[in-house]
């Protein structure tokens, strides 16, 4: 089946591509983070990206960084607590334009990288990833089965870059997530 992965960095696209390949899939990288603050980190976690897909093997789709309209529908939930309100936002966002990106270039099915990460709910993501895309949603927990630690692992085999924080201006002033 062809899966197009919504990848938020190069660590987590390394465990879950990989996995995704695993499972016998052909893997369409799409890097689609207006969210990410500054343009500095959003280009360091793109060139990481970039990698990942070169190792693995798998196409990369970078749309066009659009922090404007991140803000536009994040900037009143600024003070709300990373995991909150503003979180749901920006996956609604990012999950949307994946399933138009897989709709568009025919791809059979949608998921992404975002459930590896121990700081994120899979439950939350998935649901949000449904409502987004019904049963073209492949609904996983990339954390599962040892899934980040083999993502640091390959990470640290290929020296990638990692970040400390989700990438969001938010998130940076709290340096986690």
């Amino acid at each position: 089946m062809k899966v197009v992965l919504h990848i938020c960095c190069g660590v987590c696209a390394a465990g879950a591509a990989e996995s995704l390949a695993i499972e016998g899939h052909q893997v369409v990288g799409f890097f689609y983070n207006p969210n990410i603050h500054p343009a500095e980190e959003y280009q360091r976690r793109l060139e990481t990206a970039r990698r990942v897909a070169q190792e693995l093997q798998f196409p990369l789709e970078v749309p066009v960084y659009e922090p404007e309209e991140w803000l536009r529908q994040t900037g009143s939930l600024k003070d709300e607590p990373e995991g909150g309100k503003r979180c749901l936002v920006c996956y609604r966002l990012r999950l949307e334009k994946t399933c138009d990106y897989m709709l568009d270039c025919g791809a059979d099915a949608f998921t992404t990288t975002s459930t590896i990460s121990p700081h994120k709910s899979a439950q939350t993501i998935n649901s949000i990833g449904q409502e987004t895309g019904s049963d073209k949603f492949l609904m996983r927990d990339f954390k599962k089965k040892e899934g980040f630690k083999r993502a640091v692992e390959l990470a640290r085999r290929w020296q990638l870059y990692q970040q400390d924080y989700c990438g969001c201006i938010y998130s940076m002033r709290q340096g986690r997530g």
